[in-house]
């Protein structure tokens, strides 16, 4: 099985949904498995939101780049906004510290069998079941 996509989606949170939505449509007719499809929607809505709200400042006119590769049992998810990165330390993140910057990545990381961030790029590999 070999699905590839490549998009973008401005940063606006109602546009980015139904992108999200239509992203996930195409997908589910590759991953069946109704659990994958639950953690790559989290996935997918983690990053991409991030990116619009925290690398793009929720500019409109800036936009958040997706690419899916889709090889065999793996997913590769590639997130790109077109701010400034981020350097992310996932062992500096500090639950008890109750603050919401840095708790999605933390997700993503636990819902992805590999996880890099690379400043403004996030890269999400995912096993298919």
């Amino acid at each position: 099985m070999r699905y590839s996509y490549k998009g973008e989606v401005c940063s606006d949170l109602d546009t980015i949904r139904k992108f999200i939505d239509k992203t996930l449509n195409k997908l589910s007719e590759f991953i069946k498995d109704k659990d994958t499809m639950f953690d790559v929607r989290i996935i997918l809505n983690e990053l991409i939101v991030n990116g619009a709200l925290h690398g793009n400042n929720s500019i409109a006119s800036k936009c958040v780049s997706l690419e899916l590769e889709m090889i065999e049992n793996k997913l590769r998810i590639e997130v790109e906004d077109e701010g400034s990165g981020i350097d992310y330390d996932l062992c500096t993140y500090d639950p008890t510290d109750l603050k919401s910057c840095g708790r999605g990545l933390v997700l993503v990381n636990g819902l992805s069998d590999e996880f890099h961030v690379e400043k403004n790029k996030v890269i999400s590999i995912k096993n298919i079941h």
